[in-house]
């Protein structure tokens, strides 16, 4: 069934407000005209694919404030901490090896092996894979559970950007290729993950780094946030063995955050942190606002 008059004006409306707002913000990308072309092609095709699209426009507004961050550097509004957090990590997870304290990253660094570099790029590609399928799956099973799901996860994650923003931090690979001295404009870097690419001989991370919106937001962790909000509704949805599955997919990636070099064990604990700082304010705002009609009138929409 075809779209009304209303919803057609509606759909074209946000397209083309979202292609002009973005030309002015972030300049003009071909991944927006895609974007917009799976967006229109999925409202349009069915009732089921507009449902879906309708439901799935949550983490659409996840990927553009990702995106428009690119426009506004969090190093312009604080100060970039690079030496406090590599000495501190020291100072709490430091490894005696050799007759010196190295951080975890260090020490992984030195000694990794080809297993675990394939091992660990494995888990990494899953960090926004696995969340989206759970959501797909879920989307078909549960609707008012996806949309808990789902806004979960844009309000995990809007929580760790006002971080990013209160306290600028550099990533560990940062400091072993820059040092101490912060550089702005600083490009993406794959770290540890490049040895991934390496042995593939493909530039999976190289391409999906270097559309990195800013390598300064490395405190927390988002990637160490989201795999516990897919064990916290997958174990809520009583999802069986498939929970033992997304506890180790988390755990790998937990542990490949700091085993490439793109974040502290610090970095890793305040993602998690975050993520259940974020859960338990999602569920306190459906139990005491009026969040849980809103929630019902969207699942009423997409249902």
């Amino acid at each position: 069934m075809m779209p009304d008059k209303k919803d057609i004006i509606a759909a074209t409306t946000v397209s083309l407000f979202y292609l002009l707002l973005s030309y002015f913000v972030v300049g003009f990308k071909s991944d927006q005209l895609v974007l917009i072309l799976i967006f229109n092609s999925l409202f349009y095709a069915s009732s089921i694919t507009r449902k879906f699209i309708l439901g799935f426009s949550i983490f659409i507004v996840y990927w553009i404030l990702f995106d428009y961050m690119k426009a506004f550097p969090n190093y312009n509004f604080g100060k970039v901490h690079i030496a406090e957090l590599y000495h501190l990590e020291k100072y709490l997870f430091g490894i005696h090896s050799n007759g010196h304290i190295l951080t975890p990253n260090e020490f992984w660094r030195i000694h990794g092996t080809t297993f675990t570099d394939v091992a660990t790029g494995i888990f990494y590609l899953m960090w926004i894979p696995v969340p989206l399928a759970f959501a797909g799956y879920m989307f078909f099973r549960n609707r008012k559970q996806f949309l808990y799901f789902s806004l979960t996860f844009v309000l995990v994650n809007l929580i760790g950007f006002v971080v990013y923003y209160i306290y600028p931090a550099a990533p560990p690979w940062y400091v072993q290729y820059h040092g101490f001295v912060f550089h702005a404009h600083t490009p993406g870097n794959t770290g540890g993950l490049i040895k991934f690419d390496r042995f593939f001989n493909t530039p999976v991370f190289q391409s999906i780094y270097s559309k990195g919106s800013n390598v300064f937001a490395a405190m927390p962790s988002l990637h160490s946030s989201y795999p516990v909000i897919v064990v916290y509704y997958g174990i809520k949805n009583r999802l069986g063995l498939v929970n033992v599955f997304f506890a180790v997919v988390m755990l790998g990636i937990w542990f490949t955050a700091v085993y490439a070099s793109h974040h502290y064990v610090l970095d890793v604990i305040f993602g998690i942190l975050t993520a259940i700082v974020g859960i338990n304010l999602f569920n306190l705002l459906i139990r005491k606002t009026s969040l849980n009609l809103l929630v019902e009138k969207y699942a009423a929409v997409i249902r």
